[in-house]
């Protein structure tokens, strides 16, 4: 019954989202037409715009819902570039989480039944490098970040680490768009945002901790093997 509920609501709502195109208000087109009557209306009521955007972030990201890449920008454009990185960072995190405990409330168990020789597999790798995985996953730009939400949802990782990890590793993003949405004038497509360099850098960083992982592991075996060497003779 609680699935069933909780099924029924996010329909609900993705359904309204669609229905009455709300989608249309999320657009680069309509921020910077409203950019101005935003700003001054933040400038009165900062607290309550705050609280008003963080929700609506957090919905769209629990649900999957287009429009995550116009909030961030959003952000830096109506609360400057710290603040603005810092809410859609929070909301996005939040939001992630809530996707990752949907997926893991309603799918695994089914996931679980179905795939369980399949997935048993990924979860030893999830156990053994989780957090480095799911870093790599949010800085590399490959899968969009609704796949990884469920995708993490419906293994063993811990909710505490998904939601700090996810905080970090979409810092970065995080910052370039809200950084872009402070110079909104310039900006034509979001497709200016996300530079063949800007992308070449995420997956630099994304691949790093991995690699890093790799040869620390190596060195260690290796000392290990000397050692044994060093032993036996």
């Amino acid at each position: 019954m609680k699935k069933i509920i909780i099924l029924t609501a996010a329909l609900l709502v993705i359904g309204s989202y669609f229905y009455f195109d709300l989608g249309q208000w999320l657009t680069l087109e309509q921020l910077k037409s409203q950019q101005a009557a935003l700003e001054g209306y933040r400038a009165n009521n900062p607290i309550l715009v705050a609280l008003i955007y963080m929700l609506t972030y957090i919905v769209i990201a629990a649900l999957s819902l287009p429009g995550s890449a116009i909030m961030t920008l959003s952000g830096g454009a109506i609360f400057g570039l710290t603040l603005g990185t810092g809410l859609a960072l929070v909301s996005a995190t939040i939001g992630a989480t809530f996707a990752f405990l949907i997926a893991r409330f309603l799918l695994k168990d089914w996931v679980q039944t179905k795939f369980g020789d399949r997935i048993g597999a990924i979860n030893q790798g999830i156990n053994k490098d989780g957090a480095f995985y799911l870093f790599s996953l949010r800085l590399v730009p490959v899968f969009p970040f609704f796949v990884i939400n469920v995708v993490m949802g419906i293994t063993t990782l811990k909710v505490w680490t998904f939601f700090w990890v996810s905080l970090i590793g979409m810092l970065a993003g995080a910052a370039v768009y809200a950084n872009a949405g402070t110079q909104l004038a310039k900006i034509d497509s979001l497709g200016d945002i996300a530079s063949p360099a800007i992308l070449l850098s995420f997956v630099l960083l994304g691949i790093f901790p991995i690699l890093a992982k790799k040869i620390i592991e190596f060195i260690r075996q290796r000392m290990v093997v000397n050692t044994n060497s060093e032993q036996q003779s």
